[in-house]
């Protein structure tokens, strides 16, 4: 049998990778020093968690892959990777499927893959460990994918006994698996937006949405489940903040779906490596009826918003 494509060991390695990431979060979280540094102000942390994590998945990635582009979010100096931080395994499950025809022939050099360590690192440090996930999202002529999204804190409310954690991976032209895909309630519309950085903006947008209800949580790989899980039927942010690393995941996921993501104006994000990391004119996402949205974004919120 010809060696599985070089797209599909590279998610099945960062399956594991993702799944070793978990550990480390969880670990950290345990051990109670989070070890929380400001970056640019209180809305902006890092832990301890990002940069264990942030160090194993790129170093574990390189190893294996050294001629693939990682963008990481934290800017971290790449010599005191421990072995223990180095995971080599990988998923076998995805090496059995078939890589679509487009991307079997994909080079290493080509594919840039970003990294988002810690997703939602403001409601880890608050305990809200549900909008905690890790992103590795892979992305080929500046178009994202592939994706895996672990939740290390799924079903962390569930007592004891309950299996915690999980992982979410896709691939465009394969599907995406670990979850349950569900539409939201037909004739709904219930936004979910920023938790942690909203803004007369980004709720003048919504606003003028006239949703049914609103749902207010962190990071933007939590945001996309909720769409693919069916609690919510948009994602909206009319600001600046987002940047590359927190939608190649999520987006690949959401496309290999059927769903849709862009910015404000509609415009489709690019993830080749020399692009500017600031997704700056904004999100909008949906699983189901991305136009029914897109056209009800006033022009007052697009001019306010430059890509």
């Amino acid at each position: 049998m010809a060696s599985p494509a070089l797209l599909m060991r590279v998610v099945a390695s960062a399956y594991s990778v993702a799944e070793k990431a978990a550990t480390i979060v969880r670990n950290v979280m345990s051990a109670g020093d989070l070890g929380i540094v400001e970056k640019t102000g209180a809305n902006d942390l890092q832990t301890k968690a990002d940069r264990l994590v942030q160090m194993s998945i790129c170093a574990s990635l390189a190893r294996k892959f050294p001629k693939v582009t990682i963008i990481g979010e934290e800017e971290l100096s790449s010599n005191e990777v421990t072995e223990e931080l180095i995971e080599d395994g990988h998923c076998e499950e995805i090496l059995k499927k078939t890589c679509p025809a487009q991307y079997t022939g994909i080079k290493e050099e080509e594919l840039v893959i970003w990294v988002d360590p810690l997703d939602g690192t403001k409601e880890y440090t608050e305990g809200l460990l549900d909008h905690v996930t890790v992103l590795i999202g892979i992305a080929y002529e500046g178009k994202a994918i592939a994706g895996v999204i672990n939740q290390p804190y799924y079903n962390y409310e569930a007592g004891a006994g309950a299996v915690l954690g999980r992982t979410i991976w896709g691939v465009l032209g394969i599907g995406a698996f670990g979850f349950q895909l569900t539409e939201a309630p037909a004739g709904k519309h219930i936004i979910v937006t920023t938790r942690s950085h909203s803004s007369t903006l980004v709720n003048d947008c919504i606003s003028a949405l006239n949703p049914d209800s609103i749902i207010r949580v962190g990071g933007a790989g939590n945001k996309i489940i909720q769409l693919v899980e069916g609690k919510a039927s948009a994602y909206v942010f009319a600001s600046p903040g987002c940047k590359k690393w927190d939608t190649c995941a999520p987006e690949a996921i959401l496309h290999a779906v059927g769903g849709k993501i862009t910015d404000i104006h509609g415009n489709p994000f690019q993830y080749n490596k020399e692009v500017k990391h600031m997704n700056s004119a904004g999100v909008l996402a949906t699983l189901r009826n991305y136009d029914y949205y897109a056209s009800r974004i006033p022009n007052t919120v697009k001019q306010s918003l430059v890509p």
